[in-house]
């Protein structure tokens, strides 16, 4: 493959624009992330592409196989371009009508159209679609538009022309003074200003140092990082050439964690190709920089998403957190100078540097520039990846992009930033989304997981979901977080199954400030979030817990009476029809009642009763 000069790169843009751009060709862009792959969308590909032949139609219509297109929930997907028609869950037996009607005869086929929870209007155009119009994308710019294993998709979209503006028109410090006017704040959790931390690590006189990535997602409910390696692997390779030059540096990690085997493909395609084309290794376009980068996968551990422990591991060692300082950008990855960004951060890069930071900075509040990606999943309609100015408030993200909460229940909280974020309720939801008014609330920006509770939801009990998981991920090297998460989930769990008493409640508060205050890293100071944040929104169902012995979202249990109440039951047998060990008896016209020798306490039941008869 020709090695690219800044000129040949200019004409490979052009070349392959022209092409795509000739003749009457049909692109049907078929969304082919983790998310659209698990619910069958290579056997919708293999359909379509075996129709297509056999109906002659392989020299006017071509199929796409594009990354994550973001509306997660409706997969598998498919856009029609240039129409930008949208198709939604489509199965391999709908292919031959979807062929014959859309591609042959010219008409829609409306069954698979979206249509809007709230109005219940069909809407075919993928740009007119709420999820989609309320979003402003650019992180996530790319996504479902090109096929990410072929560089020149990229290279058409403006790919790599941010990289050799930095590598020939820019020094070091022209490159960090962008970066600084952005205000691009890391998007890994911390916020910590990307520029400064380019600053402090350009200073160190060291002449080896290294430009890390952090792919290391382990947030329950985040996916952000994996779909835009899956969508948008060069977007990060262009991001980490321009950090390399801006410290002087020459070699790249990138640390993935293995159970993203797409992701993981999909970059080494990607650091492959822009190796064969001279966009990375020796002289990278006759520029002079140098840089390899190399994949380094992580066996899952939470801690390692904390820059420290992240390092500790890919020098072979068990990663834990360290003391700091001395900060990464003086000694980092064997003790060298080191930058760690996360993936997203590392997205925006190219374009910051091809449109300028002011460009970038133009968007968002006065101390949070740019958009911001989230992974909006829990009980709200539309699930999937969402990418909103800084400021937009939760509302309009919930709502207007989100689509509201299913089947008529009420909103009841939101919990921002992985595990040891907050609970955000009801009457915040006007609250702005930056780094300080998140923070103001009790809740933290994290990675960017926002995931969306109903009026089902105990809190208690959620409190008790994520104290276990940080409990559980606890590297165990600081007594706080080792012994004090451990105890906050002991009391947690005693307040769940009914054993609670009212000084639990003044434990979990001063316990939680201690840790907060003596944990090593930043993973242990903000883990008691989950717990403060629900006891300072949800301080009643604590109540209700301890003193009633009852659980209003009859979720926990030991605090259920697996009694129907003949006054609410109407008779419907609903949960005759679901319980699996046939504890329920019920005849047509009478009463349900449950037999508590053979209820397994499954609460399939209480899911299934639509009117709250069951105590």
């Amino acid at each position: 493959m020709e090695r690219l000069t800044v000129d040949t790169l200019k004409e490979l843009k052009e070349k392959t624009i022209q092409e795509q751009a000739e003749g009457d060709m049909t692109y049907l862009m078929l969304c082919s992330g983790t998310g659209c792959h698990a619910t069958g969308s290579l056997k919708v590909m293999d359909a379509l592409n075996k129709k297509i032949e056999a109906q002659g139609l392989a020299d006017k219509v071509k199929v796409i196989e594009t990354g994550c297109n973001g509306f997660c929930a409706l997969g598998p997907l498919l856009v029609v371009a240039p129409d930008g028609l949208f198709y939604q869950k489509l199965k391999p037996e709908d292919i031959p009508e979807f062929v014959t009607e859309q591609l042959v005869n010219k008409n829609h086929v409306k069954k698979h159209f979206y249509k809007d929870p709230a109005t219940k209007k069909t809407i075919p155009v993928q740009d007119d679609i709420p999820f989609f119009a309320h979003q402003m994308p650019r992180s996530l710019r790319n996504k479902g538009l090109i096929d990410p294993e072929k560089i020149t998709d990229y290279i058409a979209r403006d790919g790599y022309q941010g990289a050799a503006r930095a590598l020939f028109e820019m020094s070091p410090d022209d490159i960090i003074e962008q970066m600084s006017i952005s205000g691009l704040r890391g998007r890994g959790g911390a916020g910590f200003p990307t520029g400064m931390k380019w600053k402090f690590a350009k200073m160190s006189a060291d002449n080896t140092k290294y430009v890390l990535c952090n792919a290391d997602e382990g947030d329950p409910g985040a996916f952000m990082d994996r779909s835009i390696l899956e969508a948008d692997p060069h977007a990060v390779v262009e991001g980490m050439i321009i950090a390399a030059k801006a410290i002087n540096s020459s070699k790249g990690y990138v640390y993935c964690r293995t159970e993203y085997p797409l992701a993981v493909k999909r970059l080494g395609i990607a650091i492959k190709q822009a190796t064969e084309m001279g966009l990375l290794g020796k002289d990278i376009m006759g520029s002079g920089i140098d840089l390899d980068i190399e994949i380094y996968q992580g066996a899952g551990a939470f801690v390692c998403g904390e820059e420290t422990a992240l390092m500790r591991s890919i020098e072979g060692k068990r990663g834990m957190p360290r003391p700091r300082p001395p900060f990464p950008a003086h000694k980092g990855l064997w003790d060298k100078p080191s930058i760690l960004n996360n993936v997203e951060t590392f997205s925006n890069v190219g374009q910051i540097m091809l449109n300028g930071g002011a460009w970038y900075s133009s968007v968002g509040t006065e101390k949070s520039k740019g958009t911001k990606v989230f992974a909006l999943s829990g009980d709200v309609n539309n699930i999937g990846l969402v990418e909103v100015p800084m400021g937009t408030p939760l509302r309009k993200m919930i709502y207007d992009i989100g689509g509201g909460i299913p089947k008529k229940r009420k909103f009841k909280a939101v919990q921002l930033g992985g595990p040891s974020g907050g609970c955000v309720p009801e009457h915040l939801l006007d609250t702005p989304v930056d780094f300080e008014e998140i923070a103001k609330i009790g809740a933290i920006m994290g990675s960017g997981g926002a995931i969306v509770m109903d009026d089902r939801t105990c809190m208690v009990d959620m409190a008790r979901f994520f104290m276990d998981f940080i409990q559980d991920e606890s590297c165990g090297k600081c007594t706080p977080c080792r012994e004090g998460t451990r105890r906050l989930l002991q009391i947690l769990i005693k307040i769940t199954e009914g054993r609670g008493v009212p000084e639990d409640l003044d434990v979990l508060v001063e316990l939680s400030d201690s840790i907060k205050e003596s944990a090593l890293c930043g993973l242990g100071q903000t883990a008691p979030n989950p717990v403060l944040s629900t006891l300072q929104y949800f301080m009643d169902e604590f109540h209700e817990h301890i003193y009633d012995k009852k659980c209003h979202a009859k979720t926990c249990v030991a605090l259920l009476e697996f009694r129907v109440v003949p006054e609410l039951c109407k008779k419907c047998g609903l949960c005759f029809k679901a319980c699996p060990t046939d504890a329920i008896t019920w005849k047509k016209k009478e009463v349900a009642s449950i037999d508590l020798d053979k209820c397994v306490q499954c609460l399939t039941c209480y899911d299934k009763c639509k009117f709250d008869a069951i105590l």
